[in-house]
């Protein structure tokens, strides 16, 4: 008897030692899929200018409110005057087509029209200043303030650094008389930060209908990760898919009346207690196809012990789920994330709301739908009390596909970010917020989501925060990155 416990210990045990030394040589025979490039251009960017032409866009407050609000006409009538003004070549040279009224759309010729233009996108809109946080700015939001070589204010990073670097960098091009053989598209939305349904996705039909497929299309979201994982080094992120969303509004209802008298839980009690469902009940975190591809990605270049589990990611899954959302940038992309926004009901501090409402943000993960998120709520608060419904007024929207990192057009990224950032490693990975791109997917695959500038934890949080700001030379590094890849297109794809 015992002999046989004993045996059957020792077989038990030689399988493990099995399995850790397939798990092993897995983790070891990992290839790596870095790429290396030839130094980008020693062309030398007048940061001073770039400097200005972004301080004075940032000047200008084309700030979206919401989708009821119309723009507003004199701040984009002025930042279009103001952009011509700083790229009289781009003016004289390229064509200007205005789309949606203030989205804006360039278009350079190649000289041989059989070939598919690239398209590099930006937005010219920005969010609003949090209402009585205007005295923490170190500089005023508006004030485009240039100071021990950064440039202060909205918009700096998100996007309108983006935005006029690709112009300076179309600029010097012109300057130095190139000219392209494959057409160069500049598109620069108006509505971004509130869906970009009018502007980006009216450039897409418009180019949808002339029967324009671009090459590929680059517009913001990842950046150069300076702190990612211990370990890794500066990390750049290319967004190759975003994620879906969706607002739901929870409506609660109660008896009203006066608060003297109240009922065992009024309006507020049920939403509350509807919200707190959401937040503790969340959808279930997975590994999704571009989670994968990102942990392979950096599974080659890291120690032995994480390349061991990265390398594994299949078969360590729920481990390995389990650590990534004790972060929450992971955290975001593995599950569908919740976030309740929103509260609002009641008039006077003793009379009791019969109506209270709540609006929760849903991120989407790919492989989950809006109707997944909607069934999941309903059956989560699972209270006849509560309304659950799509939020008005606000756009649901599901996963984008997946741009695929085995195409000639990656590679070209890819080997572009390199030029600009050597010992960078360079990634896909999904975009947890929602950005212009995904409008172009209906007229290219090959659609990502990159800013060539590099940033901190401190840095990621100015986006949308108080002191947004970027650093010259991040901003004339962003031009080199825009006229390399302009120039690398030209090569036969």
């Amino acid at each position: 008897m015992k002999r046989g416990i004993v045996r059957g210990a020792m077989t038990v045990g030689l399988l493990l030692l099995l399995a850790v030394v397939w798990l092993g040589w897995r983790a070891l025979s990992l290839p790596s899929r870095q790429v290396s490039a030839e130094p980008i251009d020693a062309h030398e960017v007048d940061a001073e200018r770039v400097a200005d032409a972004l301080a004075r866009a940032i000047r200008i407050p084309t700030i979206s409110l919401s989708r009821d609000a119309d723009p507003d006409a004199a701040a984009f009538r002025a930042l279009h005057e103001e952009l011509e003004r700083r790229f009289p070549r781009v003016r004289a040279t390229l064509s200007r087509e205005r789309i949606a009224d203030w989205s804006l759309l360039y278009t350079w010729p190649g000289a041989d029209p059989s070939l598919a233009p690239i398209l590099l996108a930006a937005h010219q809109d920005v969010v609003p200043i949090d209402p009585g946080t205007e005295e923490a700015w170190t500089h005023p939001p508006f004030s485009g303030a240039v100071v021990d070589g950064v440039v202060w204010g909205r918009g700096a990073i998100d996007d309108k650094g983006s935005l006029i670097a690709v112009l300076a960098a179309v600029e010097s091009l012109l300057e130095e008389g190139f000219a392209p053989e494959r057409g160069v598209l500049l598109a620069f939305g108006h509505d971004e930060e509130i869906g970009g349904d009018a502007g980006a996705r009216g450039i897409a039909r418009s180019l949808e209908e002339r029967g324009l497929r671009p090459l590929l299309v680059l517009d913001e979201g990842g950046m150069v990760a300076l702190d990612m994982l211990p370990g890794l080094g500066a990390v750049a992120l290319v967004g190759v898919a975003e994620k879906g969303s969706v607002s739901l509004s929870l409506t609660a209802e109660a008896t009203g009346g006066h608060s003297s008298v109240p009922p065992r839980q009024s309006a507020v009690g049920i939403a509350a207690a509807a919200v707190r469902a959401l937040e503790t009940e969340r959808p279930p975190a997975r590994m999704v196809d571009t989670m994968r591809a990102t942990l392979a990605t950096l599974a080659p270049e890291l120690g032995v012990l994480p390349r061991f589990v990265l390398a594994n990611a299949d078969v360590l899954e729920r481990p390995l789920l389990r650590a990534l959302a004790g972060n929450e940038m992971l955290d975001a992309a593995i599950r569908t994330s919740t976030a309740a926004t929103v509260i609002h009901g009641g008039a006077k501090s003793n009379v009791l709301p019969k109506h209270v409402e709540a609006i929760v943000n849903f991120r989407i993960i790919p492989g989950e739908t809006v109707e997944d998120v909607v069934a999941h709520a309903r059956a989560t608060v699972a209270d006849e009390r509560v309304t659950i419904d799509i939020a008005p007024g606000t756009p649901a929207r599901e996963p984008t596909a997946e741009s695929p990192t085995d195409s000639a057009e990656y590679l070209l990224l890819q080997r572009t970010i390199a030029a600009r950032f050597p010992d960078t490693l360079v990634t896909p990975y999904l975009v947890v917020g929602g950005t212009d791109a995904r409008h172009y997917t209906a007229v290219c695959e090959n659609v990502f989501r990159f800013l060539p500038f590099r940033v901190d934890t401190e840095t990621r949080t100015l986006l949308h925060g108080t002191d947004e700001r970027i650093a010259v030379a991040e901003l004339a590094g962003a031009v080199g990155f825009y006229r390399e890849l302009i120039r690398r297109s030209q090569e036969a794809l």
